[in-house]
């Protein structure tokens, strides 16, 4: 189980209307066989305030939409190369102010040890869904700086059909703070005038056998 605590964005576009939101993520991951694992990942809870130079802040709250997911472990991994794919698909729609509609999306990861503390990775999506579709790459580099801490950088670019282009920089770092008990902070900000201005996120990810 994996539990954002929670996550917050901050976004100004070009017209000065600044959003700021803050959501609360759930994600239960389970295995169904050796390279088979089942995901189901919901929002129930989001916060959202809208406020520009003309108009009084408005302000919405409401859940978002439910995931259904399968992630497939491909064959061929080793210790210092993994890949997987990633399927998904919203099953149940949130509150219409904070539902994307219908989507689908196919992943793939891919990890690559570079030594005994060093690893690189890249994720790449490709999601459809209500008329609109996009492509996101994001590549990855970690390093175990303890047996218990990991520090990490990250970038990603979203191209969207209909959109203008996102891109992304920012860094994190995980804490096991006990053998089945994790848990992460992280930042990224917006590289152009058309990306998210700021994001935070705080998570905990619990394991149960």
């Amino acid at each position: 189980m994996e539990l954002g605590l929670p996550t917050w964005e901050r976004d100004r576009d070009r017209d000065g209307v600044r959003t700021c939101s803050l959501a609360g993520d759930v994600l239960l991951r389970t295995g169904l066989s050796e390279q088979l694992e089942l995901q189901v990942s919901a929002t129930p809870w989001q916060r959202q305030s809208v406020r520009s130079a003309d108009l009084p802040t408005q302000r919405q709250h409401g859940s978002g939409d439910t995931q259904i997911a399968l992630k497939w472990a491909g064959p061929g991994s080793t210790e210092r190369t993994a890949w997987a794919l990633l399927a998904s698909a919203v099953v149940a729609r949130g509150d219409a102010d904070f539902s994307e509609g219908r989507q689908y999306a196919l992943a793939l990861s891919v990890e690559q040890a570079l030594g005994e503390r060093w690893t690189a990775a890249l994720y790449a999506s490709h999601q459809r869904g209500d008329g609109e579709r996009s492509t996101t790459w994001s590549p990855s580099l970690s390093l175990a700086a303890t047996e218990r801490l990991s520090l990490f950088i990250e970038a990603g670019l979203t191209h969207s059909r209909d959109a203008p282009d996102q891109r992304v920089a920012g860094a994190g770092i995980t804490w096991m703070l006990r053998p089945r008990v994790q848990l992460d902070a992280s930042f990224d900000a917006g590289l152009d005038a058309d990306s998210p201005d700021l994001q935070v996120g705080t998570g905990l990810a619990v394991y149960f056998d």
